[in-house]
């Protein structure tokens, strides 16, 4: 093959080649560049070598349900509650209704169960049994970890737990007992002396954890506000020092989630209110009926009591109906009003006398030192009604929210944790527009 001769071009021509040559350099770049990166499109990008480094997972939401025992909705009021308050701003927050009573185990329960007491069989703080006679349920005593009380009150992290949904509680009522031999993960028995600080820090703890053995549903229990509560009255400045402080607490729980990185979603909720009490507003009933005939199993702002046998007509045309001085009312437990949803379950006591706003309950001297707060009223009292505050995530930012009942908390929170829940007495409607989807 004749090999073409070749001429070195002059300088004029070697400038135009070279401008001829510049553009299509750039064109050709353009193609290569367009063509590997038609190659990687669907290639996911590297992982910075600074997060590989670090271990770092991608966090899924938790959900934490607080409870402030005691904590009554306008402590928001008193202006030393800046976190509730920025939550309740990020999300929802409503008034909320206990069931009645008004007492802080029944409610606990209703509120993880959706059960009202008389269904879930937590009718009181104190309580007997007729098939174990003679034997009291009470929080300072060995009975209320006993599984005995609680089989008809399967709480919502069994619930999840038997679906796969891993849980972990921090001293919540009743979060000690096993369920057919099902136990949350990890929990923390009831103990005055684990401070608030500390039960924070727990959770945190609990939510370090690796992916696989992190839980995804966690309770929380801070009982100072009530303390205080009782010890001083709801007005007092006492209490609203321990308001300040459990707000101080939740700040913390939210710091903390915040530095690891851990979205959450928070259910904050109360389980009743608080009443002030005064010494000049106390019923004896035992200068009404004679203490001998009667066995009284609980007393305050109610009391849960029992005719003595042979005694039963004699105590009864001395108790039933209404008293206006003092101002109290009794009725057979079957005939308590149609409102309380109260009254069908044989640990209610067969007679239950409710006192008015305020006014306490006693068969002999009131326990000393003397409570100047108290609860246990009537659940449509304004001074009873809880809290609820709910923000993160997976809730929608829809402000205040109406009135509605405890129970209406618990298929909420299943939503939130996405299990079924269990049949129960809530309204499922109530909150379903606050979960995001």
């Amino acid at each position: 093959m004749a090999v073409p001769s070749m001429s070195l071009p002059t300088e004029p021509e070697t400038q135009t080649a070279m401008a001829d040559l510049v553009p299509r350099l750039k064109s050709a770049f353009l193609a290569l560049s367009l063509a590997l990166a038609a190659c990687t499109a669907g290639a996911p990008p590297p992982a910075s070598p600074s997060a590989a480094a670090a271990g770092v997972d991608r966090r899924e939401p938790v959900t934490i349900l607080v409870s402030i025992d005691g904590f009554r909705p306008d402590y928001l009021e008193r202006g030393v509650t800046p976190n509730l308050n920025a939550l309740a701003a990020a999300g929802a927050r409503a008034d909320m209704r206990p069931s009645f009573p008004t007492k802080t185990f029944p409610n606990h329960t209703s509120i993880v169960t959706g059960l009202r007491p008389d269904r879930h069989g937590i009718v009181d703080n104190n309580m007997e049994d007729p098939a174990k006679p003679g034997v009291l349920f009470k929080i300072s005593n060995g009975e209320a970890k006993k599984p005995f009380w609680w089989s008809g009150a399967e709480p919502i992290w069994i619930v999840a737990e038997k679906q796969h949904v891993r849980t972990a509680t921090a001293l919540w009522p009743g979060a000690e007992v096993a369920f057919g031999g099902v136990r949350p993960q990890s929990w923390i028995s009831y103990d005055e002396n684990i401070t608030g600080a500390q039960r924070v820090d727990q959770v945190l703890d609990w939510v370090r954890r690796p992916a696989a053995t992190r839980p995804r549903f966690l309770t929380l229990y801070l009982e100072t506000v009530d303390t205080a509560g009782h010890d001083f009255g709801p007005d007092a400045a006492e209490t609203t020092r321990a308001v300040a402080e459990v707000d101080e607490q939740i700040g913390q729980l939210r710091d903390g989630l915040a530095a690891m990185g851990q979205p959450a979603n928070f259910v904050i909720v109360s389980d009743h209110g608080m009443e002030a009490t005064a010494p000049d507003r106390v019923v004896r009933i035992d200068r009404l009926v004679d203490p001998k005939a009667i066995h009284v199993v609980s007393d305050g702002p109610f009391m849960a009591l029992a005719p003595v046998a042979g005694q039963e007509r004699d105590v009864e045309a001395k108790l039933l109906g209404r008293h206006e001085r003092p101002p109290f009312q009794c009725w057979r437990k079957t005939e308590l009003p149609a409102r309380y949803r109260y009254g069908r379950n044989p640990r209610v006591q067969p007679i239950f006398c409710l006192a008015a706003h305020g006014w306490l309950l006693y068969a002999k001297d009131p326990p000393q030192p003397f409570d100047l707060g108290n609860h246990g009223y009537d659940n449509d009292d304004p001074d009873m009604r809880a809290l609820f505050i709910a923000a993160g995530p997976g809730i929608a930012r829809v402000g205040r929210l109406p009135m509605f009942d405890n129970v209406d908390v618990y298929p909420f929170v299943a939503r939130l944790i996405g299990v079924e829940p269990r049949p129960s007495d809530a309204n499922r409607a109530t909150l379903a527009d606050l979960v995001r989807h």
